[in-house]
């Protein structure tokens, strides 16, 4: 198993070398999708992501972000508009929406996606962030403890057949299980990011 470093990204927009480092990770982890933008948007626009970085050699082999958010009492269609100066602020229970995860192709199956979601699991504890949810393969994520079926609406509707994706994880097992609805920073709420 190669050696794994995890090193935090500096809060604020991605550098140029990061950026090109990123891309081209993106690329190759997923060739039929281009995520790249959204990852660049959540550093640029975002304050608290947690957005960590793997190492091998040297060479940047995974990467996951974090993004803060709230988990909201009302259901999605009766909250206030987050775009309105008007909208009062969120007393939510603090969360984090776990995506993306990128590991590049040579580089998977050696345990740094693990790696990188342990590792945020703990930086999230320290911000005082005890709930996770993430939209992905139930059986990838299903080891790590997240279960399927929240009790959280997304931030966007999803397919039917997508519903067993979108999973969830309390960091306390001390506390219940989240309800209501997943509230995010703009850069998510664009319902593309929600669909097939």
């Amino acid at each position: 198993m190669p050696e794994i470093e995890i090193v935090p990204f500096e809060p604020g927009p991605l550098t140029p070398v990061e950026a090109a480092a990123l891309e081209a990770l993106y690329a190759a982890a997923f060739p039929d999708e281009d995520l790249f933008p959204l990852v660049r948007r959540l550093h640029a626009e975002v304050q608290d992501l947690v957005s960590l970085k793997a190492t091998v050699d040297g060479t940047i082999a995974g990467h996951i972000i974090f993004t803060p958010g709230t988990i909201e009492d009302l259901p999605r269609d009766q909250r206030p508009d987050p775009n309105l100066d008007a909208a009062p602020p969120s007393r939510g229970t603090p969360a984090a929406l776990l995506a993306p995860l990128c590991v590049a192709p040579e580089h998977q199956r050696q345990g740094i996606g693990s790696a990188l979601i342990r590792a945020g699991h703990e930086q999230l504890k320290t911000l005082g962030i005890a709930h996770v949810m993430v939209l992905g393969d139930p059986a990838y994520y299903g080891r790590h403890g997240f279960l399927a079926g929240p009790d959280v609406e997304p931030p966007c509707p999803l397919p039917e057949h997508w519903r067993e994706a979108w999973q969830w994880l309390t960091l306390d097992p001390s506390l219940p299980a989240p309800h209501g609805s997943l509230t995010v920073p703009e850069p998510w709420r664009d319902p593309a990011l929600w669909t097939e």
